[in-house]
């Protein structure tokens, strides 16, 4: 089912059905504030299988996370360095991905991560009306491997097809560049992908964070690499 949350109406329906599905352990497709994402619960196994079979992926390596709230982080992370507070106060909602450790106990499988996770708030009204009804979810590009990534529920639905249950449509992508990834689990902060917020945003906040590798660095497992969110 495609909704067009342009609409009042059609969006209060989408987004409930939304969230009946990501409850239910099925797919969704929404937008962000980048592209469009495919999403599950990231706490159900088999929706993560589900996520990574629609887009034809064989390589399990895991998905960012998109939360609804800023505090949510603090659930999700062993122990979040102050610089890495300071980049979610100034920069969530928007296109900032925070690499973080996460704590071991909690109970998911997005697949090897190394005890690290890339975690994103993003700047839109439909994903966080989703976002903070269902908790933490793995959502990555809305393509299959190999594809441009969509910039409206459409064009995913053209790629995707059944193997999502809802499509929540929100007009073209306002601005598809991807989310800059800072990793913040060493001693200083350094910037694995350049994107949205530009390095002289992020020194603003961080005088000591590191510019990314100018010989063409690429994001570990697990930091977004290849998703463009």
């Amino acid at each position: 089912m495609l909704y067009d949350c342009r609409t009042t109406a059609d969006r209060d329906r989408g987004v409930a059905a939304a969230v009946e599905a990501v409850k239910s352990g099925e797919l969704v497709v929404m937008p962000t504030d980048t592209v469009y994402g495919i999403g599950a619960d990231a706490f159900t196994p088999h929706a993560i299988t589900a996520l990574h079979h629609a887009r034809s992926v064989t390589d399990r390596v895991p998905p960012p996370i998109l939360v609804g709230s800023r505090h949510t982080l603090d659930g999700l992370v062993y122990s979040l360095p102050v610089a890495a507070r300071e980049l979610a106060d100034a920069f969530w909602p928007g296109a900032l991905t925070l690499y973080v450790e996460h704590t071991p106990s909690l109970q998911w499988d997005l697949g090897e991560t190394g005890g690290k996770v890339a975690v994103r708030m993003p700047l839109h009204p439909v994903a966080l009306e989703v976002l903070r009804e269902v908790g933490p979810m793995a959502v990555t590009t809305a393509n299959r491997v190999g594809n441009v990534p969509p910039t409206t529920a459409e064009e995913a639905r053209d790629q995707l097809e059944y193997s999502v249950r809802i499509y929540l449509e929100a007009g073209a992508a306002s601005d598809p560049a991807p989310s800059t990834i800072v990793d913040v689990t060493g001693t200083t902060p350094r910037v694995l992908r350049a994107g949205a917020i530009s390095f002289e945003k992020l020194r603003d906040v961080v005088a000591d964070i590191e510019p990314s590798d100018s010989s063409g660095f690429s994001a570990p497992s697990g930091a977004g690499r290849g998703t463009g969110s």
